[in-house]
């Protein structure tokens, strides 16, 4: 005789697979539904640096863009501070939903040197973007040094170590790593004044309170044309189109000095790809359009050569690696 067949009761242990799988398999479309319907609410962009810096400006400009192109409104908030750390750490810690962005720019490459003690990698815990411009310098220095041109100016410095202040927006800023390039390549010594801001600090180098920069184009250039500050030298190794007769670092004798704010887009990392690809087609018909490459030519902005998230990954890891080194020897971010 055939033994008859065991029908084996389920129990809790299958039950409660059973129930997990369900809930997994329903979840799944609306996680994809989520991502189709992506944004169906305002995108915040936390901008690392204060308002009306390079970095702050350029945020603003691609957010309103964007905001048209998405259809939601694209907020942007500025939380100053800590080297960029600030703003970096609230974003590292944002769901990766692509709600919160962060617009920064070169202190992000270098957080490692100056801030060792931050609880995130800038490596990994954050998805790029896509670049968005790069911003040239100018070294602008107050009347009240007594120097005519760049030559001179390098002699008053050598001539008076440590006694000429220079501002930035903070350590490891791109205006910071910028001037502690030029000392370096000059041999030459003067005090860092951090402020919160490139505004900031350019309204005590008006005041003279501060003794030079060579900050963003954007910034100074209004200053050096109403005659408030002279301007010695840019950190192009081309011709500003603001300032056309002032000269290159490269040309007064820096061979290959290059230096400048530059701008970047991150999102958290683990934001889901369709996600991403929706802000990087925002972003860049943003770049495509007539009027944004109009107003970058009249700030003085310059279009990134290459968009996207692997251009921007290869382009932070290039950064890292020339300013890493100069951030360790000459930081004091804490």
């Amino acid at each position: 005789m055939s033994n008859p067949t065991r029908t084996r009761m389920p129990t809790r242990k299958s039950f409660l697979r059973l129930g997990l799988a369900a809930a997994a398999s329903a979840g799944l479309p609306r996680f994809a539904a989520a991502q189709d319907a992506y944004p169906d609410k305002p995108v915040r962009v936390v901008v690392s640096y204060g308002a009306g810096g390079a970095i702050d400006v350029v945020a603003r400009i691609i957010a309103e863009h964007m905001t048209g192109t998405l259809g939601k409104t694209v907020l942007v908030e500025n939380k100053p501070g800590a080297g960029s750390t600030i703003a970096a750490d609230l974003i590292a810690r944002a769901a990766p939903d692509g709600y919160n962005l962060l617009v920064t720019g070169m202190a992000h490459s270098v957080i490692p040197e100056l801030f060792p003690q931050v609880t995130f990698d800038p490596a990994t815990a954050f998805q790029p973007i896509s670049h968005l411009g790069l911003m040239p310098f100018v070294l602008a220095v107050h009347p009240s040094v007594p120097a005519t041109d760049y030559k001179s100016f390098i002699a008053y410095l050598r001539a008076h170590p440590g006694t000429v202040n220079c501002g930035s927006a903070g350590p490891g800023s791109s205006a910071d790593l910028g001037q502690m390039l030029l000392a370096k390549m000059e041999n030459v010594e003067f005090t860092r004044v951090p402020y919160r801001s490139t505004p900031a600090a350019m309204n005590d180098l008006v005041a003279g309170r501060v003794g030079f920069m060579m900050d963003s184009q954007n910034v100074l250039v209004p200053h050096v044309k109403s005659g408030a500050v002279r301007a010695f030298a840019v950190s192009s190794l081309e011709r500003s189109r603001l300032v056309p007769d002032v000269p290159t670092l490269d040309e007064l004798g820096l061979k290959g000095f290059e230096a400048g704010s530059w701008q970047a887009m991150l999102a958290p990392a683990k934001t889901p790809r369709p996600v991403v690809d929706r802000i990087v087609k925002a972003v860049e018909a943003a770049l495509n359009d007539p009027a944004i490459r109009a107003r970058y030519i009249e700030l003085g902005y310059n279009l990134p050569q290459k968009t996207g998230p692997e251009a921007l990954s290869a382009f932070l890891a290039a950064e890292a690696a020339k300013w890493g080194p100069l951030a360790k020897a000459t930081g004091t971010g804490g």
